[in-house]
């Protein structure tokens, strides 16, 4: 039927009923406006704009997770994102740094072989845009679970849909990631049934996220919605099992 539709409709017919039921611009007739351009609007994720649109998503996750960052936790780079969800839930706040020279880490090293920290050590561990930068993924992971506590819980994010930004990150970031590809590297280490993967991101958050323009630049409803064929941002929740006694 769609055949015979096709030769005996004329075209221009049938872009003006594509129009009419989907909404959708006939070819040659989308109005592009600011975004007809070949360089982003801001080439700093937009954070010379606002908040970045993977930051409102991560702070997000983080938000709904906030009872899960207590006791002692270990987050990456500084312990900005343990203050501000965990409160005083925390009653060690721990900072893993990768290269020396930040006063307040508490451990310095690679992920993938930082057997300087103690196993079975924290109840939180919160992980935020690192994954991506480390080659070895699979062993990042098996220290993560190593150094947890039995009922130690991480919490992951980690990019789909990005730009690079032309930055000291980008000359070691070796990966953009998928829901799958995030749930086999987790459920490797972690017991399946403790490891939960989610997205955030439409077409419109991630065009947005390309150009660089910022949270302040879309509505509430056009952020929240989430379509799985866009995933500007992969979470991941992934607790250690208990210790059996």
């Amino acid at each position: 039927m769609k055949s015979i539709t096709r030769q005996i409709i004329p075209s221009f017919v049938q872009n003006w009923l594509r129009v009419q039921i989907h909404g959708i611009s006939p070819v040659g007739q989308v109005n592009f406006g600011d975004l007809r351009r070949i360089k982003p609007m801001s080439p700093n994720f937009g954070f010379d704009r606002g908040v970045p649109v993977d930051r409102y998503y991560i702070e997000n996750f983080l938000t709904r997770q906030s009872n899960d960052i207590r006791g002692r936790v270990l987050e990456i780079g500084d312990n900005s994102y343990t203050r501000q969800f965990g409160g005083d839930r925390v009653t060690q706040s721990n900072i893993f740094h990768a290269v020396e020279g930040n006063p307040a880490a508490t451990f310095v090293g690679d992920l993938t072989n930082a057997e300087h920290i103690p196993s079975d050590s924290f109840d939180c561990l919160i992980l935020t845009q690192t994954l991506q930068l480390i080659y070895e993924v699979p062993l990042a992971i098996k220290t993560i679970y190593r150094i947890l506590k039995p009922g130690g819980v991480v919490l992951v994010t980690i990019p789909g849909i990005t730009s690079l930004c032309d930055d000291q990150w980008s000359k070691t970031w070796y990966w953009n990631y998928t829901t799958l590809s995030a749930q086999r590297l987790f459920e490797e280490v972690f017991p399946p049934t403790h490891v939960k993967v989610e997205t955030y991101g439409n077409v419109l958050s991630a065009t947005a996220f390309l150009q660089g323009l910022a949270v302040q630049e879309l509505t509430p409803k056009e952020l929240d919605f989430r379509d799985p064929n866009y995933e500007v941002i992969i979470a991941v929740r992934a607790v250690k099992p208990e210790a059996i006694s």
